[in-house]
């Protein structure tokens, strides 16, 4: 049986980004796909294990460790927001990147969202055509991280509760 994690923090959902179409796909000089729909969205409904509703990697198996990917916005180059960084939820007040390994909760009023943080979404070229030159290496080690999402909920914009949950045992 688990103990208790960490106490709640309060925390930020900036943005959040449901984006149905891959829109950086090829050479990055060739210039992004059209986003249908813009892809800001102000909740998003996540499914444990297969993602968010609505999004590109939803139920995709090859994407079910990386279907959540959660960003910090003191990490982003100024001006730049997800709609460019593909990332899908935009936290304030706490370093995500830090959290590689354990299992976080965020409840921005609808019930705890549990999401395992798997590994580092690394930033690629991309962020270099889209944000600006030199986006690439300044989001190193602060691009964001890929999840799991292990319970049903929705997370909305506005304050929320940030909290890390022990491990299970082994035995558990």
């Amino acid at each position: 049986m688990s103990t208790p994690g960490s106490p709640p923090r309060e925390v930020e959902v900036v943005q959040l980004l449901v984006s149905p179409v891959h829109r950086y796909a090829g050479r990055p000089a060739d210039g992004a796909a059209a986003d249908p729909d813009g892809g800001l969205v102000e909740q998003v409904e996540v499914r444990s294990r297969l993602g968010i509703v609505g999004d590109r990697y939803f139920a995709r198996p090859a994407h079910r460790d990386a279907a959540v990917t959660v960003m910090a916005v003191e990490g982003l180059p100024f001006g730049a927001d997800l709609g460019q960084t593909r990332r899908n939820v935009l936290l304030r007040g706490i370093d995500i990147d830090s959290f590689i390994g354990r299992t976080i909760e965020l409840d921005s009023g609808d019930g705890p969202v549990a999401l395992a943080v798997n590994r580092a979404a690394r930033p690629c070229a991309w962020m270099d055509a889209v944000i600006g030159p030199g986006a690439q290496r300044a989001l190193r080690g602060k691009g964001g991280v890929r999840c799991t999402p292990l319970t049903d909920g929705v997370i909305r914009v506005g304050k929320a509760r940030f909290r890390v949950l022990e491990q299970p045992d082994d035995g558990t």
